[in-house]
């Protein structure tokens, strides 16, 4: 990652906010943390979640972490499966009673939302509800919520077979992107731009009446991402940054070297109607309390369009990013907001930051990376991580 400070000047994101603090003569408060692997940025979250004052941070994971990564239980419980809602009520259940009441469930996995909104309302414990979170999970849910807010995105629909894939190429014209409704990322997602690409697709995909897929319009422009705070369903922090180039390209073209930027300023015209639709988003899925990110476009036209919008902090190191630009702790951050409902800003952007992602072309695994002094020495006044 890279940074240039520049002047001071820019404003903090959101106005001011009183932000609850706990109450240092309280009881310990239970959070159980469903981490299922022990991969270092979800790991950062937890160490984030053990530094709250009162809170004991109890484990459920599918792999345990390695001693030397430094993770602090108050206690843990291995289950075969951690994306299953069964075996996460059980775990839960099992802390319970081991520790008493549970203060709030949480994780950072988008693949988990649904099923930790579920472990809630099964064992009665205070977060976003399953509803909201399938809104946010099911791309198809999400679509027609927006649509039905008046919330500008894709043309979508659900397919079952290649006839309805035809129908709605018919409808909206080539190309058009195929995914499942529940996927994450770029993962399984295909852009179509010809005859030979559906069927390709179609055989990957297998669309069913028991399996559907989600079919959209293909939207052209500048990619960009959209983040919030959100507390209490009101979002009290945004943050704004760019793709170069969006990520189906680099999925489709394995030799780029991508780069994702977070202006310094936000507080220009250009974004006065992201901050608008984006706070709608937030508003319409019903996201309480936590981070989001959202994808959007910025159509050659000038008009905007909601790619789609996740209920979890961002990845492509936008975390840590975000933290350099304002000089605070985002994954701290977070942890306040889904745990404390509160958070410590408004904070001042006052430093760009960019993320270069260097890859090299084709299969197997990485035994060499060569050229790093060269590059230290070419770019190593902005370098920071």
């Amino acid at each position: 990652m890279f940074g240039v400070r520049l002047p001071r000047g820019g404003l903090a994101p959101c106005p001011p906010r009183d932000s609850p603090r706990p109450n240092p003569g309280f009881s310990v408060r239970n959070v159980v943390f469903v981490a299922p692997f022990p991969l270092e940025t979800t790991l950062r979250f937890v160490r984030a979640t053990v530094s709250l004052p009162g809170v004991r941070v109890l484990g459920v994971v599918q792999q345990s972490p390695r001693p030397d990564q430094d993770v602090r239980w108050g206690d843990m419980i291995v289950v075969k499966d951690a994306l299953d809602t069964r075996q996460l009520v059980a775990a839960v259940e099992q802390l319970q009673r081991r520790h008493g009441t549970i203060h709030r469930v949480i994780g950072v996995l988008e693949a988990l939302q649904t099923q930790l909104a579920e472990v809630r309302e099964h064992v009665g414990i205070p977060g976003q509800d399953v509803a909201s979170a399938e809104r946010f999970r099911d791309k198809n849910k999400m679509k027609e919520a927006l649509h039905a807010a008046g919330i500008p995105c894709a043309r979508h629909k659900l397919l079952t077979n290649a006839a309805d894939a035809r129908g709605f190429i018919h409808e909206v014209g080539l190309p058009i992107v195929l995914k499942p409704p529940s996927g994450v990322g770029c993962r399984s997602t295909y852009r179509v731009d010809d005859e030979a690409g559906l069927a390709e697709a179609l055989a990957e995909l297998r669309p069913s009446v028991q399996r559907p897929l989600l079919a959209e319009e293909f939207l052209r422009g500048e990619e960009s991402t959209f983040e919030t705070i959100t507390l209490g369903g009101e979002p009290v922090f945004h943050s704004v940054s760019r793709y170069y180039p969006g990520p189906l390209d680099c999925m489709r073209n394995e030799w780029i070297q991508y780069c994702v930027q977070l202006p310094r300023n936000l507080w220009v015209p250009q974004f006065d109607d992201i901050r608008k639709v984006g706070v709608a988003t937030v508003k319409a899925l019903g996201m309480r309390d936590g981070m989001t990110h959202m994808e959007w476009f910025r159509r050659p036209d000038g008009s905007l369009a909601v790619g789609e919008i996740a209920m979890r902090p961002p990845g492509v190191n936008l975390v840590p990013m975000m933290g350099m630009a304002y000089g605070t702790d985002m994954f701290r951050n977070w942890a306040r907001a889904v745990v404390d409902h509160a958070w410590d800003g408004p904070w001042e952007r006052r430093t760009s930051v960019g993320c270069a992602f260097l890859r090299g072309p084709g299969r197997g695994r990485v035994v060499a990376v060569e050229g790093i002094e060269e590059a230290q020495r070419a770019m190593g006044s902005v370098v920071v991580e």
